[in-house]
């Protein structure tokens, strides 16, 4: 969940404001070592998002099936037909948004409308239950949103050096602004999974938008498979919308669902009533249900998030009390045992049983057709970044990014930062 605190400007504004400073950055290893947050926000081309550039839709625009693009036309054409006949709710543009005003729906919530009442299992049949929670008792599902964030570093250096995994759960737009971010999110050994494309309120959006949001985050060779390498197989809605069109859609796309049962409201600071005490609050009161027995027989998920600096911070400060109170913290498909995340036999993630006894990582691949596999463990969380923190460094930051695609990129992303 993210709030819409981005904004547009020209390409010509970008270039002017990072001709400074934008450098040719290309591989992964070397962007994970830089500690200054002004470089690391600072604009760079990557020939192969450049090179890809009009195989996508406009970042942080609501995608569409582009009219050159057979494969996806032909993909949309062949599942369209068994899409559940519900209406998108509301009105666009104020519901791509949240603001439902004056829709009309049932109190009966015959669409399993989470925005509505929170409802995980879908009335359409064959369509499996959100994953709200984990299995494992005393166990939290250990997950971020709204990745990859372009100082992300000093976050994700910690989470390294404390050997924790998580789920990342990227935005295609922010993937093609810091390609080499998403990069390191796989190399560190965290689960990588979609959250749309533009970051909208998927019930309000028409089938085809649907469709296109999730089809150029993930599939064949879009933005996360193209950047990272992978074709995720989970997926969490903006702001938790979803319906059950939605989750036929993502179901048709080979996506399991990911929301969650308690809310950060990191997300959220600095609007309403909510502050910093109030986030404080929330990730206290979790802890305590965890030291009162609420998840005794099985775990939870919170939602927090990769959003800015703030919420980083956050959760770095909280991760020592979450550790002491749990049993386990994971990426939630390892509460799961999904060993193979991702369409691609490798990499793979170890099942629970595994994690919970040191090997947080492991090589080899899934079994194949004929069930060969070829696996080994490691106890140490591997990033390709080096072991030196960059905390004190980062976490002070307030930046703005987006990826100019030199002559190529015809608009970019100007980010302000909580």
């Amino acid at each position: 969940m993210r709030l819409p605190s981005f904004f547009w400007v020209s390409t010509v504004l970008l270039a002017a404001t990072h001709t400074t400073h934008a450098q040719d950055r290309t591989t992964e290893q070397g962007e994970a070592q830089i500690s200054d947050p002004n470089v690391e926000c600072t604009a760079y081309y990557y020939a192969p998002v450049g090179n890809a550039r009009y195989n996508y839709p406009t970042v942080w625009t609501i995608a569409t099936v582009l009219s050159n693009d057979t494969a996806a036309q032909a993909k949309y054409n062949s599942i369209s037909s068994g899409i559940p006949n519900i209406a998108p709710k509301g009105t666009q543009p104020q519901s791509e948004t949240g603001n439902f005003t004056g829709f009309n729906y049932s109190s009966s919530d015959p669409d399993c409308w989470w925005t509505y009442h929170q409802c995980t299992t879908p009335k359409v049949a064959g369509l499996q239950p959100d994953t709200a929670g984990v299995p494992e008792p005393g166990t939290l599902g250990y997950a971020f949103d709204d990745g990859p964030n372009c100082s992300h570093n000093a976050f994700y250096d910690y989470l390294s050096q404390q050997n924790q995994k998580a789920s990342m759960f990227y935005i295609g737009s922010n993937v093609m602004d810091w390609p080499l971010e998403a990069q390191r999110g796989l190399a560190d050994g965290h689960e990588i999974c979609v959250h749309t494309w533009s970051h909208k309120y998927m019930t309000s959006l028409t089938n085809e938008q649907a469709f296109a949001e999730l089809y150029y985050s993930t599939c064949t060779i879009q933005a996360i498979k193209l950047v990272v390498g992978v074709t995720p197989t989970c997926w969490r809605p903006p702001f938790g919308d979803i319906d059950d069109r939605i989750r036929w859609i993502a179901n048709a796309l080979g996506l399991r669902t990911v929301i969650w049962q308690y809310d950060s409201n990191d997300w959220k600071v600095g609007t309403g009533n909510v502050t910093t005490a109030t986030v404080d609050g929330n990730y206290q009161a979790l802890i305590q249900r965890m030291q009162n027995g609420t998840f005794a027989t099985s775990g939870t998920i919170m939602l927090t998030h990769e959003l800015n600096n703030y919420t980083m911070s956050e959760a770095i400060s909280f991760y020592p009390q979450l550790k002491a109170a749990f049993k386990a913290l994971v990426p939630v498909g390892v509460a799961l045992n999904v060993t193979q995340p991702y369409v691609e036999p490798s990499p793979i993630l170890p099942n629970f049983s595994q994690y919970i006894s040191g090997t947080t990582t492991l090589s080899g691949s899934a079994p194949s057709a004929t069930g060969s596999q070829g696996s080994s463990g490691e106890t140490s969380g591997s990033s390709n970044s080096a072991g030196k923190p960059r905390l004190a460094n980062v976490l002070t930051m307030d930046g703005a990014g987006g990826l100019v695609g030199a002559m190529m990129f015809v608009g970019g992303l100007l980010r302000t930062m909580m």
